[in-house]
């Protein structure tokens, strides 16, 4: 009888020649690596990653795409999928499966005004979900027929897909993917760094709020059926609305019976030092969406919750033939997945026991004020964040604004990783913009580690503009 195979055994070299001959990444010009080698990351701990040359870094975006909320190497969710999978791995969400009916409750603990989660398998997927929803509902609700458009924020992202990147505020993401699908309308951003009206708060009214009413009504309050927006927009520059932002915003929904998308795929478990990012403000959307965080990335994950009220829009009578076919029809393959539902519940509950909020308010508030000195330097434009998400936007000129280059952002990244720390940026995002380096670290960080982190841009800083 053969040896079982040892899955975790590799050959550096062989692996390094696959990485180049098999692998097509994810957001990379591939060119560069016809003569330079790619990353390979082997293993991690805590915040630490190791690649395959056995480099050691310190990651500061918990996976690169702020998803690893409670570390690396945790042994107790290993365990618990383990067994889980050895139980039972799957099953269509057709049925039930107890993992997922044991973490669904989870959520709604967690979400009191919410009723129903649907569960799916990625951000971009919960929100397709959110836009059937939104879409199938203008067919038969008699109260939202014909509200069918989506409003969408400028500088948001809500995914790959090419329903989600139709309501992606993000230019370059989106270029050469069109055309897009029709009924997405776009309205203005939110930050103050750069107001799109060029205005100061405390004398600008919130217009970036109310200037939604606007476009509704240019649009027709009688086609819009959905607004989908982030907490606080992430990978457009981690831009944080002010207080009086979502009210005004939710205000404006209710009275045109918009459904409001609050997209948590990033803010959500724990990330801003609220278990989710809405909480900062004074808004309780019709639909959540969440991904990301949502098992740690100990699986691929996501849900789409709703209230009642767009639930019940999709309870029809089956036996009746003009009504049979008004059930939400949509199906997730790996919505069914048990091992990532088992990793849910075993990592919120590590958020739980460990008291990681606490951890990211505490040391959030830290890492800020740490980022805060770093305004010192001349191309240090803005520095903003909340809880454990943070971005430093440089720039030429203060007074200007006028953004860095993207040849000098790229260099300034390159010297934060040659302190083995890993940092965040936009990238390939906007005309000019791509200008913001951002920090989202597992919520476990330490003082001790948010300092290496500060250190680190802080050496690159003066190393790129000496």
């Amino acid at each position: 009888m053969p040896d079982k195979d040892n899955w975790l055994d590799y050959d550096v070299e062989e692996m390094v020649a696959g990485d180049k001959d098999a692998l097509w990444h994810h957001l990379k010009p591939h060119k560069c690596f016809e003569t330079q080698e790619q990353m390979i990351i082997v293993e991690g701990k805590g915040l630490l990653v190791k690649d395959i040359r056995g480099r050691q870094y310190l990651d500061a975006t918990s996976g690169g795409v702020w998803s690893v909320m409670v570390g690396y190497g945790r042994d107790s969710i290993a365990q618990a999928v383990c067994d889980q999978l050895k139980k039972m791995p799957y099953f269509t969400g057709v049925f039930g499966n107890i993992p997922a009916i044991k973490f669904a409750k989870k959520l709604l603990e967690k979400l009191p005004n919410h009723h129903k989660v649907y569960f799916s398998n990625s951000g971009s997927e919960a929100n397709e979900k959110a836009f059937k929803i939104i879409r199938q509902a203008s067919h038969i609700d008699p109260a939202r027929k014909g509200k069918y458009k989506i409003m969408y924020r400028d500088r948001d992202y809500h995914g790959t897909t090419i329903g989600a990147m139709s309501a992606t505020g993000q230019a370059q993401r989106k270029e050469n993917f069109g055309p897009f699908v029709e009924g997405f309308v776009e309205f203005p951003h939110c930050t103050c760094y750069r107001c799109p009206y060029d205005k100061t708060y405390g004398n600008c009214d919130i217009e970036c709020a109310r200037k939604v009413e606007e476009i509704i009504l240019k649009e027709g309050a009688h086609t819009i059926g959905g607004m989908i927006v982030e907490p606080i927009t992430a990978g457009g520059g981690i831009l944080i609305p002010v207080k009086e932002y979502y009210p005004i915003l939710q205000r404006i929904c209710r009275k045109y019976n918009i459904w409001m998308i609050m997209d948590e795929v990033v803010c959500g478990f724990g990330r801003t030092g609220t278990f989710w990012g809405h909480q900062h403000y004074e808004v309780d959307p019709e639909i959540i969406t969440m991904a990301k965080g949502l098992a740690s990335s100990y699986g691929a994950l996501s849900a789409t919750v709703v209230k009642q009220e767009v639930y019940d829009a999709f309870l029809n009578d089956p036996s009746d033939p003009g009504t049979r076919l008004n059930y939400f029809r949509d199906i997730s393959t790996y919505g069914g997945c048990t091992a990532a539902l088992t990793a849910a519940l075993e990592s919120t509950r590590i958020i739980e026991d460990e008291n990681l909020l606490d951890n990211s308010v505490k040391v959030g508030a830290y890492l800020n004020e740490q980022l805060e000195k770093l305004r010192k330097y001349d191309i240090v434009g803005d520095v903003r964040g909340k809880g454990l998400f943070a971005g430093i936007e440089f720039v030429r000129d203060k007074t200007t604004k006028e953004p860095i280059s993207e040849n000098q952002m790229a260099q300034l990244m390159g010297n934060v990783m040659a302190q083995n720390v890993i940092v965040g940026r936009t990238n390939s995002s906007f005309h000019g913009l791509n200008n913001i380096m951002n920090f989202a670290p597992c919520l476990i960080i330490t003082k001790e580690q948010a300092d290496t982190i500060v250190a680190a841009v802080a050496t690159a800083i003066e190393k790129t503009f000496k």
